[in-house]
């Protein structure tokens, strides 16, 4: 049946207009956080995850590109910038908790870091990936700018950095905490700085569904390891030669 052509036409004065998209956006986390709420936090049914995939589904249904989305919903991406500086503010009250835990914690921030970066390209070497494909992998576990940034000084391909940053986090928030909860790890300061410094933005936004303590840990391992990866990734690919 042919497309009535008034909805035709009121689609495509939607698609141009960018509050549409802002609004899609919204929505979608709203009613996923709904879902994720009357499920019982069902971790399968992460809010994150599945606003995404809701999204995904709605430009593949209208064949909407990326960029027309990101122009509408380009607002709540500047949002990004404020909201991981605030994740400073609950830290704060764990400034005590903090100093008494440093020297473990920067030995798990450098661990971690190095783990996350050589078990990615160990994995992908085994499977007889390029070498553009196994740099490309190496910053997988830090946020999506920062890793982009590092694939394209390292020679990796930054769009594919970009997937991969995105489904780490999406592993790391359905099945992290979990897997924690069930290797011991009750501290919640401890769980969420692993979640963090594992599969940052969007692993950090599960550890503040667990609580504030956890996610002000996993929001600082988040940043540092940002920080510490960006320095160490290439220092461990150059002694790979790669």
């Amino acid at each position: 049946m042919p497309a009535n052509p008034i909805l035709t036409d009121v689609w495509v004065y939607l698609a141009q207009t960018p509050l549409l998209w802002l609004t899609a956006t919204l929505l979608a986390y709203l009613f996923a956080d709904w879902l994720y709420q009357r499920a019982g936090r069902m971790p399968l049914l992460n809010p994150v995850v599945v606003a995404i995939a809701l999204l995904v589904g709605i430009l593949l249904l209208t064949d909407t590109d990326y960029q027309t989305y990101f122009d509408g919903a380009q607002f709540v991406h500047f949002l990004l910038g404020p909201a991981t500086v605030a994740l400073a503010i609950p830290l704060y009250s764990y400034v005590g908790r903090l100093r008494a835990m440093l020297l473990p914690l920067g030995l798990a921030l450098l661990g971690g870091s190095a783990t996350g970066i050589l078990a990615a390209v160990g994995v992908g070497w085994l499977l007889g990936l390029e070498p553009m494909i196994l740099r490309s992998l190496a910053p997988k576990s830090i946020t999506t700018p920062i890793a982009m940034g590092i694939s394209e000084q390292i020679g990796g391909i930054p769009s594919l950095t970009a997937v991969l940053v995105i489904l780490t986090g999406i592993i790391g928030a359905l099945f992290a905490n979990e897997l924690l909860l069930r290797l011991r790890f009750h501290d919640e300061s401890v769980r969420g700085f692993a979640i963090g410094l594992a599969a940052h933005g969007i692993g950090t936004a599960r550890a503040l569904q667990i609580s504030t303590e956890a996610g002000a840990f996993a929001g600082l391992a988040m940043g540092l390891n940002g920080a510490v990866t960006a320095i160490l990734g290439p220092l461990l690919l150059r002694l790979l030669g790669l």
